[in-house]
């Protein structure tokens, strides 16, 4: 018969007891992401402030409204009782908070009650910036594959000018497409970028009469303004450039300066592709300087706004799927009451 000695039982127990702590407090020990939050929760862990602003409510009495931020999304915050339990801070300190998540016009939002600013040490800073669910050196090296396509020896240069710049390219791989309309992650702006080509590709293989190497060479060099329009992660703000000018003109701006580096640059060639760049948003009220012009720049526009729609429908929709209910009610951008499409039919 096996016996345990005194030294062995108490072992036995104190790991018992740590295998029980350790299950009771799973959820303390984890980081809570803002995708898991759901209505009527109780949320106490650190976020980043991506945007502090003071308003006040009609009455006038003062609160805050913030923006909390980690890798996986953002949620709309209010602190509504100015307090001695809310510390001092500023936009993009970190910050351990305790609120409740409620819901505001069919999107979440967390009423904080106590805020501490918290120090370096306290937090992984990776966990609090949005990547992309894809690989980005896979998908770069997707992306130079069809830039290693292109027959035009004035395109492919121009490409290789930027593309293959270490600089350019650890800059690029590392940006979002925006600051949080769609793509608003880091490898976002690759990630777009990646989609539109391959769908102007797809538009080459349909309609004959599109000039694939001048259609190609603009869906890579669309968005290359972004990356100075746009402040590096965790900002991912606008910088005072992308402010006054827009990506759409820096962009253009970055081609024509590499443009006249390469000798013997058709004239009309550079043009078509700067047109191309600069009707892309396809209106003027969307930001375009001009319209479309030659059908590249139409397949162009259509492309950029099917992908930044999708991925902004995808990004609506696990929003949805945080909260309780079938339909979310309506969404500002699609000017629409949205839900997710029905599961299949199991027979």
């Amino acid at each position: 018969m096996f016996v345990l000695s005194s030294g062995m039982l108490c072992l036995h127990l104190r790991m018992e007891w740590f295998g029980t702590f350790v299950e009771n407090n799973r959820k303390e020990l984890c980081m809570r992401y803002i995708n898991e939050f759901r209505e009527g929760d109780t949320v106490s862990d650190v976020y980043l402030c991506k945007s502090k602003n003071i308003s006040k409510t009609k009455a006038g009495k003062t609160y805050y409204s913030l923006i909390l931020q980690d890798k996986t999304g953002v949620i709309d915050t209010k602190i509504w009782e100015l307090n001695n339990g809310i510390d001092t801070f500023e936009q993009m300190d970190y910050v351990r908070v305790e609120g409740t998540v409620t819901s505001f016009q069919g999107s979440l939002q967390l009423n904080v009650r106590r805020l501490r600013r918290v120090k370096e040490g306290e937090y992984m800073p990776q966990d609090y910036i949005p990547c992309s669910a894809r690989d980005v050196n896979e998908m770069y090296k997707e992306l130079v594959g069809y830039v290693n396509h292109i027959q035009n020896i004035y395109l492919r240069q121009l490409l290789v000018a930027f593309f293959g710049d270490k600089e350019f390219a650890k800059k690029f791989k590392e940006h979002s497409a925006a600051k949080r309309v769609h793509h608003g992650f880091l490898g976002g702006l690759l990630e777009h970028t990646l989609n539109v080509t391959k769908l102007c590709d797809y538009y080459c293989s349909q309609y004959p009469i599109l000039n694939r190497d001048l259609l190609i060479t603009a869906a890579l060099c669309h968005d290359i303004g972004k990356v100075n329009e746009l402040s590096d992660f965790p900002e991912n703000d606008y910088t005072d450039e992308g402010q006054l000018i827009g990506h759409i003109v820096m962009g253009t701006l970055m081609v024509d300066e590499k443009i006249r580096g390469i000798q013997g640059f058709p004239v009309k060639l550079a043009n078509e592709l700067k047109h191309c760049i600069l009707a892309h948003h396809g209106e003027l009220e969307y930001g375009s300087p001009k319209k479309p012009a030659l059908i590249e720049a139409l397949a162009l526009n259509f492309a950029d706004n099917t992908d930044a729609k999708m991925e902004s429908f995808i990004e609506a929709l696990a929003e949805e799927n945080r909260q309780s209910g079938e339909w979310r009610g309506y969404n500002k951008l699609f000017e629409s009451n949205i839900r997710s499409t029905s599961g299949p039919m199991v027979k």
